[in-house]
């Protein structure tokens, strides 16, 4: 079978099930396993990364008020690749091609591929994901072998955390503006034995001004960017000029949120894992 992922957590889905080798291109934001950086780049972005965040977000605005995507899929490849399979999303149209765009691209194929869509908001919707995926490769014993797995990570981490008492914890995903974790991340935190004081399991992100955040008097700050890993993070973090900003991120943590916490994915397991650290820290 010929795979084309356009989600970076698709494609960890698929390397997973132990099917990375039927994969035949990726999104440009794909890194994860390695060896998926070596396959064709089915998207692309109009948007700088290194640019600050607070630009990236003004950027991303400009586009949404026109009506534009800064992803766009290469059309052309995407024929010549000629996958049976392609896995989208419709969780995000920020950092994803959107259901709108993927539909776009398939009138301009020689041959309609099956196409799976993402959309899970909160860790549920993620196993069950799993488990389509898996079901359109034909891996479903697979899939929930992986689902079992997820989960027994998950009791263990939750096995291992104080009953008592369970710290205030704020994580940001964004620093400008200031977003809230949402999705999935409220219940990691819970099932790492924090209470999330910044969003509900399975809401949006959501932006909330510093002063507001800094009222909710969170015991622990992580600082977990969509798109950034750690050293970014810093930087970032380092740039925020509001005195309540300031207040709360120079006491703040840091977890790859790139890597872990903004991947609908098998490493959801290791971000609950890692938050577990934080809270007992």
């Amino acid at each position: 079978m010929r795979v084309v992922s356009l989600l970076p957590a698709a494609t960890e889905i698929v390397a997973a099930l132990g099917a990375g080798d039927w994969l035949v291109g990726v999104s440009h934001e794909c890194d994860y396993p390695p060896a998926v950086q070596a396959l064709p780049r089915v998207t692309r972005s109009t948007l700088d990364p290194s640019l600050p965040s607070g630009e990236i977000d003004r950027q991303m605005a400009a586009a949404q008020a026109a009506g534009t995507s800064p992803i766009t899929i290469d059309t052309a490849l995407l024929r010549r690749l000629a996958p049976d399979l392609i896995l989208g999303q419709s969780v995000c149209d920020v950092c994803a091609v959107g259901e709108s765009a993927l539909a776009a691209a398939l009138t301009q194929l020689d041959a309609r591929p099956t196409v799976v869509t993402l959309h899970a908001h909160d860790v549920e919707g993620v196993l069950a994901d799993i488990g389509r995926v898996g079901a359109a490769l034909d891996l479903a014993d697979e899939a929930e072998e992986l689902v079992l797995g997820m989960r027994y990570r998950f009791r263990a981490v939750g096995n291992r955390t104080p009953r008592t008492p369970h710290p205030r914890v704020l994580v940001l995903e964004w620093l400008d503006p200031a977003y809230v974790a949402g999705h999935w991340v409220p219940e990691l935190v819970a099932i790492a034995g924090g209470t999330d004081i910044g969003n509900r399991p399975g809401a949006r992100s959501a932006a909330r001004p510093w002063p507001e955040l800094r009222a909710l008097a969170p015991e622990r700050v992580v600082i977990a960017l969509c798109g950034f890993d750690v050293a970014r993070a810093r930087r970032e973090a380092a740039s925020v000029t509001d005195a309540d900003g300031r207040a709360l991120v120079q006491g703040g943590a840091f977890i790859d949120g790139n890597a872990y916490t903004s991947r609908p994915g098998p490493r959801l397991a290791d971000a609950a894992e890692l938050l577990a650290r934080l809270m007992a820290g």
